[in-house]
C-alpha cells in the first residue's frame, strides 16, 4: 500500500486471488475480471498523478484522485470483511498472509451462504466502480495522464547502513558553542556559584537544538544532574515535569509513581531533588512564557554553580528567561558563505571540494538558502542522492524549481517548506507513505524505531520481496529516510539507531500533506478545529479538552477508521473501542489506562481486522479478553502493562510476528504454534527446560530472542 494508491495495490492482489482460488459463478467471475481491469487502468493514472506536486494539479484531478483512494479503502474493507469470517487459521509457513487465509477459506466457501456473501460483495463493488469509470473518462478528457510531468527519481540502495555519523565539530557552530561555554562557565559578577541562565533564540531551521546539544555534550565540568528536555507547543506541563524528573533520576521517578502526581507535587519533588546539587538542564523549544515559569519554579536556585539553557523561536521568551541580562541571550545567525559552502559541498562530494563546473550554480542555490542549515542540508541531500548529480543541467533545474529565497520577513518558513518538498517528491512512493505516516506522532516525540517499523508492516506499507523479512525491509526503509535527512536519528547505541524524531518544520510539512490527502487526521481538542463529521482513515488523538466537563468524542464517526493512536494528554478522550469496525492498528502506548476507568479494552477481542495492538506503558493490568478471534494480529506489545498473565488464546494467533511481554509474564504453553514469530522479547518467570528449547526450535522464523528465565534445567 502507498499514499498515492490508497489500498489499490493490495486490493488488486486480493481480487486476483479470489478469481484464482474460488469457483465463482460465471457472471460473478466476469464482473470481477472486468472491474479488476478497470482498477488497473485507474491505478496507472493515480501513479502519474502522484509524481506531480499537489499545487500543480487541477482541482478536478485532486478530487478524482481522492475519491478513488477512498473507494479503494471501502472496497478492501468489503473483501476483508469476508476473510475475517474464517473461524480457524492454521497458517502454512511457506504461504503469504493472504494465501494462508484463502487456503483455509476454501472449505467455508463450499457453503452456499459464503458463496452468496461473496457474490453480493462483488455486485456491490461493481456498482460503485461504474461511477468511477464515468468520472475517470471525464477527467481523462481534461487531463492527458500520459503527459503529466514525471518527478525526478532517486536510485538508492535501501540496505545502506545509516550515514548519520557523529561529528565532534558542527560546521559554523564551533565559535558559537565556545562562546556560550565561556559565558556560562565564567559566572556572574556577584558569585561564580550563582545559577546561570542562557537563552538561544532564532527561527526554525537555524540549528538552535543542535547548538544546545553541542554545548551539552562539550561542557567539561562535572554536574550532579544533567538533562536535555524538549517542551514544544501546547505542552502538557504535568508530562513535561514528569519527563524532567525521569531524565534527572529515573529511579526516583519510578519509586514515587510520578504518573499519579499533579504539577504542584512534581515541582516539590524536583526542587527537593535538586536542593544542594549542581545541575545542568537544557529546556529545548519553548513557545510560551507560562510554560517557562512553571518549569522555572521546579529548578532550585541553590548557588551551586548550576546552569540552565533554553531555546526558543521568540525573543520575548528569551528575555523572560534572562531578565536584565541581554548579554546572556544568544541570537542565532545564519551561516556565513564559507560555512554554507562547507556544509553544502561536504554533504554532496566525498572530497568536500566543488568541481569548477558547479561553482556558479551552487552559489546561486546557496544564496536562496540564505545560510539556513536545514535548507542547505535538505538541498544537499537531494543532490547527493540523485543519480544525475554530476549533470549541470540537473543542478540548474533544481535552482529554477526553488522559490524566491528565505531572505524576507516571515516567508522563511513557507520557503523552507517549498525547499523540503523537493526532497519529499524525490522519495520513491513506498517511502513517501512511510514518511507521511510520521505525522501521527506529536511534535518533539521520540519515535521508537522498532515501534514505527512494526506499525508500517501492520498498515501494509511494506510488501514482501523474495526471502527478505518484513522487519529487515522496514529497517532498510528507516535507514534510507535517515540517509536522506528526512528524519533525525537519536538514541544511538553501539552504532544502532534506536529512535528518531522529526524536525518541527518538517513535521508541519507532513501534517499539511497528510491532511490534504486524508491520510492522517490529528485530533487536537485544545484547538477544536477538526471537522468531526468527515470520514477518517487514520486518527491521532494528541490533546484533550481543556474543560473536563466538555467532550466531543461522541460525535466522531469511527466506523471506517483503520488506525487509532492516542497519546497520554488525551487519554480521557479515547472513544469506546466498540465503535471501531475496520481497525487494523490500535496503539495506546504511554496512556495510563490503569487510572482511566472509562477505557474498556474488552471490545478489542471483536476487532477482527486488527494487526497491531500496542499497550506498552498503559498499566492496564491483566487482560480480561479472549484473543482467539484476532487471527490477523501481527504485533502484540504488552511491555510495562503491569500484567503477569498472558491470555492462553495467544497461541492461536498464527500470524503473530512480534510478541513483547511484560516483566514477570511467562511464555504460554504451546507457544511453538506461533510459527510466524520473528521477535520474542520478555523478562519472564519459570524454568527454561528441554521442552522450552524444543518449542523455541520449532520457531524457524525467529530472528530476535531477548527473553529471561529464572533458571535453566535441561
Amino acid at each position: 500500500m502507498d499514499l498515492a494508491m490508497g489500498a489499490m495495490s493490495s486490493l488488486l492482489g486480493k481480487l486476483g486471488e479470489v478469481i484464482k482460488e474460488y469457483k465463482l459463478q460465471k457472471g460473478v467471475k466476469k464482473k470481477v475480471r472486468s472491474f479488476s481491469a478497470q482498477l488497473m487502468i485507474v491505478r496507472a493514472a493515480l501513479g502519474k498523478v502522484a509524481e506531480v506536486p499537489r499545487d500543480q494539479l487541477d482541482d478536478q484531478v485532486k478530487f478524482w484522485a481522492n475519491d478513488i483512494r477512498e473507494l479503494s479503502y471501502d472496497m478492501e474493507d468489503v473483501i476483508d470483511s469476508l476473510l475475517v469470517r474464517v473461524e480457524s487459521c492454521e497458517p502454512n509457513a511457506d504461504q503469504s498472509n493472504f494465501k494462508k487465509v484463502v487456503t483455509n477459506f476454501k472449505n467455508l466457501f463450499k457453503k452456499g451462504k459464503a458463496k452468496h456473501q461473496i457474490s453480493k460483495a462483488i455486485k456491490e463493488i461493481h456498482e460503485r466502480l461504474q461511477d468511477v469509470a464515468t468520472r475517470h473518462k471525464m477527467v481523462s478528457e481534461m487531463v492527458n495522464f500520459a503527459n503529466l510531468p514525471a518527478a525526478t527519481r532517486t536510485t538508492v540502495d535501501p540496505h545502506w547502513e545509516v550515514l548519520y555519523g557523529d561529528k565532534k565539530d558542527i560546521i559554523g557552530m564551533q565559535k558559537a558553542r565556545d562562546d556560550i561555554i565561556k559565558k556560562i562557565s565564567e559566572g556572574g559578577p556577584v558569585s561564580n556559584e550563582q545559577l546561570e541562565i542562557l537563552s538561544i533564540v532564532g527561527f526554525g531551521g537555524l540549528g538552535k537544538t543542535t547548538l544546545a546539544r553541542e554545548v551539552y555534550d562539550a561542557l567539561p565540568t562535572k554536574f550532579d544532574y544533567k538533562a536535555f528536555l524538549s517542551v514544544s507547543r501546547n505542552p502538557d506541563l504535568k508530562n513535561v515535569l514528569s519527563n524532567l524528573l525521569f531524565k534527572i533520576d529515573n529511579r526516583r521517578h519510578t519509586s514515587i509513581n510520578a504518573a499519579k502526581l499533579d504539577v504542584e507535587q512534581l515541582i516539590i519533588v524536583i526542587r527537593d531533588l535538586l536542593c544542594h546539587k549542581r545541575y545542568f538542564i537544557i529546556i529545548d523549544d519553548l513557545w510560551d512564557k507560562k510554560a517557562w515559569k512553571e518549569i522555572r519554579y521546579a529548578l532550585e536556585d541553590n548557588e551551586c554553580g548550576s546552569i540552565i539553557i533554553t531555546t526558543t523561536r521568540h525573543v520575548e521568551i528569551s528575555k523572560e528567561c534572562c531578565p536584565s541580562k541581554d548579554y546572556m541571550i544568544h541570537k542565532m545567525k545564519s551561516l556565513s558563505d564559507d560555512d554554507s559552502q562547507k556544509l553544502f559541498y561536504g554533504r554532496i562530494f566525498p572530497s568536500e571540494v566543488c568541481p569548477s563546473r558547479f561553482e556558479q550554480v551552487s552559489k546561486e542555490i546557496l544564496k536562496k538558502c540564505a545560510g539556513v542549515p536545514l535548507a542547505i542540508i535538505s538541498l544537499a541531500s537531494y543532490l547527493a542522492n540523485n543519480q544525475n548529480r554530476d549533470r549541470t543541467d540537473k543542478w540548474k533545474d533544481l535552482l529554477n524549481s526553488i522559490g524566491s529565497g528565505l531572505q524576507n520577513g516571515d516567508d522563511h518558513v513557507d520557503e523552507m517548506k517549498r525547499i523540503l518538498l523537493l526532497s519529499y517528491y524525490d522519495l520513491p512512493s513506498y517511502l513517501k507513505t512511510c514518511f507521511l505516516y510520521l505525522s501521527i506522532f506529536p511534535e518533539d516525540h521520540h519515535i521508537s524505531k522498532d515501534r514505527l517499523i512494526r506499525r508500517w508492516i501492520c498498515e501494509g506499507f511494506i510488501q514482501v520481496k523474495g526471502q527478505t523479512s518484513l522487519l529487515e525491509l522496514g529497517d532498510a526503509y528507516f535507514n534510507e529516510l535517515v540517509n536522506r535527512n528526512m528524519i533525525m536519528p537519536i538514541s544511538i547505541h553501539d552504532g544502532r539507531v534506536e529512535a528518531c524524531c522529526v524536525h518541527d518544520i518538517m513535521l508541519d510539512l507532513i501534517c499539511e500533506l497528510s491532511s490534504q490527502e486524508n491520510f492522517v487526521t490529528v485530533l487536537d481538542f485544545i484547538k477544536g478545529d477538526t471537522p468531526l463529521e468527515k470520514k477518517f482513515r487514520r486518527l491521532s488523538l494528541q490533546k484533550g479538552m481543556t474543560d473536563p466537563t466538555t467532550t466531543r468524542k461522541a460525535t466522531t464517526n469511527m466506523s471506517q477508521v483503520r488506525s487509532f493512536t492516542a497519546f497520554s494528554p488525551a487519554v480521557s478522550e479515547i472513544p469506546s473501542l466498540s465503535r471501531f469496525q475496520a481497525l487494523r492498528v490500535l496503539d495506546l502506548e504511554g496512556c495510563d489506562l490503569g487510572g482511566s476507568p472509562g477505557v474498556d479494552l474488552r471490545p478489542v477481542e471483536n476487532l477482527l481486522h486488527l494487526r497491531y495492538l500496542g499497550l506498552r506503558g498503559t498499566n492496564v493490568g491483566n487482560l480480561s479478553m479472549e484473543m482467539a478471534k484476532l487471527h490477523f494480529l501481527q504485533t502484540l506489545d504488552l511491555q510495562r502493562t503491569n500484567s503477569n498473565e498472558l491470555p492462553s488464546s495467544v497461541v492461536q494467533l498464527g500470524h503473530l510476528m512480534c510478541l513483547i511481554l511484560d516483566k514477570g509474564m511467562p511464555l504460554p504453553e504451546g507457544f511453538r504454534n506461533l510459527t510466524c514469530l520473528e521477535q520474542l522479547t520478555g523478562d519472564g518467570v519459570g524454568i527454561f527446560s528441554a521442552d522450552s528449547a524444543k518449542e523455541l526450535g520449532d520457531l524457524i522464523r525467529l530472528r530476535e530472542l531477548a527473553f529471561k528465565w529464572d533458571s535453566i534445567k535441561l
